[in-house]
């Protein structure tokens, strides 16, 4: 049987394993605009919405999607053909389930000045974003606002024609202001630290560039909620296009596979409303910090604990890695000992049972997500979600072994091949200063650490660069397998 395309007049004629929208979207009306409609999002915002629109509620809180990138126009090409629509599947051991997503109504032409403009829609009372980690103008060595950035230069001298989504975000402001309309709030969903706050501190910083008045309005009239967010969404590719063709007869030209598990905690500052997604899920809280705190050191920290070593090792896939028992072994050990302690009781929650809960997400064979992902941009990953944690250690004076020894693999797999002789590609935007100060550590392992783009002053601390040695060392010496037995072993390096 051939699969059916997917649109909306062929919703009735999907097979009836396929949940479908329960309620009527040409009577949705639009309140949230969302720029980078990339897989994440269609698999957890879009995912969340489109709950809460089934429960009959909050219908006038509909997504329009938005980009900024050239890809953009081509996800919104897909999309346009179908309505909008999409699968998401959701790839659990024990059994898959396939939803069709309807929350998404629109999906604006990839323009700024489209943009802009539809940001001055009354009902548009939230703009989310999901622009990458890297995207939010961070001077790494400072933490601060990159005002030096060509794309913030040229959004300064020319606030009309903007380059940047935060020079966009700022023209459609005070477009609003002009028109006498109430801000909307702006809420990122991209996975980085406390990210309100630095949402809120490149608005403010290219704001003030362009005036006094309009960084001082910015900084006190809109809202910024932190949130965690978290569900593990691999690419697409021709693996998952067959998966929604085959398994469940949809022909759709953009599907999203998901782990089954959601978890999304926002902070309740919304001054322009929010839909109720707290009937769906989503926990609303005073202080995300510490739920944000947790899962980017485990989750994420985990990630990159894995992915060095799993990568070396010639595994493609995490839940191959996750079946090696010295990778699996070396994160749990890690987690325990050097990343839970440094993080702060939250009441209700269980590290070891949240860490428990992560490794049989890794290990879900389903998800096929590559190790090659969790490998990408090193540069800005390893500040985010490796380096904090071994900090709090220093400073309290506390063992490093796992955090140091994380930091070496990466280094390892910054010289361009695995352990087979298998040459690596190294997808990072700092990657030609990493292979050669990566080389450079092979005779000089602290080399490496000079780097203060993304090590500010921690290859100044001696602890850090003895141990950082010390696990080079035996990776160059020892080999990867045998260094992680020793680790796991408790031996030294």
């Amino acid at each position: 049987m051939a699969a059916t395309k997917l649109n909306q007049n062929n919703l009735p004629a999907l097979s009836a394993t396929v949940s479908v929208p329960g309620y009527d979207r040409s009577a949705l009306t639009p309140g949230i605009l969302h720029i980078g409609v990339g897989n994440f999002h269609r698999a957890h915002q879009a995912i969340y919405l489109d709950r809460l629109f089934n429960l009959g509620s909050d219908h006038d809180w509909a997504i329009v999607g938005a980009g900024v990138r050239p890809h953009d126009a081509k996800t919104r090409e897909l999309l346009s053909k179908q309505d909008w629509l999409t699968t998401v599947i959701e790839l659990d051991p024990a059994g898959n389930t396939a939803v069709v997503c309807g929350s998404m109504i629109d999906f604006l032409p990839v323009d700024p000045s489209a943009l802009i403009e539809a940001m001055t829609h009354p009902g548009i009372r939230i703009v989310s974003l999901t622009v990458t980690e890297g995207g939010y103008y961070i001077n790494t060595e400072t933490g601060g606002f990159d005002a030096a950035h060509p794309d913030m230069v040229h959004d300064r001298q020319v606030p009309a024609r903007p380059r940047s989504v935060f020079g966009m975000l700022l023209a459609g402001l005070r477009q609003r202001r002009l028109r006498g309309l109430p801000p909307f709030t702006i809420v990122s969903c991209d996975n980085l630290p406390e990210n309100g706050d630095v949402t809120r501190r490149t608005m403010v910083g290219l704001a003030e560039a362009q005036s006094a008045e309009l960084g001082e309005w910015i900084a006190s009239e809109i809202a910024f909620p932190n949130g965690m967010v978290d569900c593990i969404t691999p690419a697409t590719g021709d693996r998952e296009l067959k998966l929604a063709e085959t398994e469940f007869g949809i022909e759709d030209a953009s599907p999203v596979v998901c782990e089954p598990f959601h978890q999304w905690v926002l902070e309740d500052n919304f001054p322009a409303g929010r839909p109720a997604l707290e009937k769906v899920g989503v926990e609303f809280v005073d202080d995300v910090a510490p739920y944000e705190l947790m899962k980017l050191r485990i989750l994420n920290g985990g990630h990159g604990a894995i992915a060095y070593a799993g990568a070396l090792l010639g595994h493609r896939y995490v839940h191959d890695a996750m079946s090696d028992p010295l990778i699996r072994g070396y994160l749990h050990k890690l987690a325990q000992e050097e990343i839970i302690p440094t993080i702060p009781a939250i009441p209700g929650i269980d590290f070891q049972l949240y860490l428990e809960t992560v490794l049989d997400r890794f290990a879900n064979p389903k998800i096929g997500d590559t190790i090659a992902r969790l490998c990408l941009d090193g540069s800005n990953r390893q500040p985010k979600f490796i380096l904090p944690t071994l900090t709090d250690r220093l400073e309290a004076g506390q063992s490093i072994d796992g955090l140091a020894l994380e930091v070496a693999l990466w280094c390892r797999y910054c010289m361009g091949e695995t352990e087979d002789g298998w040459s690596i590609t190294l997808e990072d935007e700092s990657a030609d200063q990493l292979m050669e100060r990566a080389h450079q550590a092979k005779t000089h392992p602290t080399a490496f650490l000079e780097n203060t783009d993304i090590f500010g002053g921690l290859g100044d601390n001696k602890t850090f660069a003895e141990t950082f040695s010390r696990a080079l060392l035996s990776l160059l010496s020892n080999g990867v397998a045998r260094t992680l037995r020793t680790y796991g072993n408790g031996g030294p390096q």
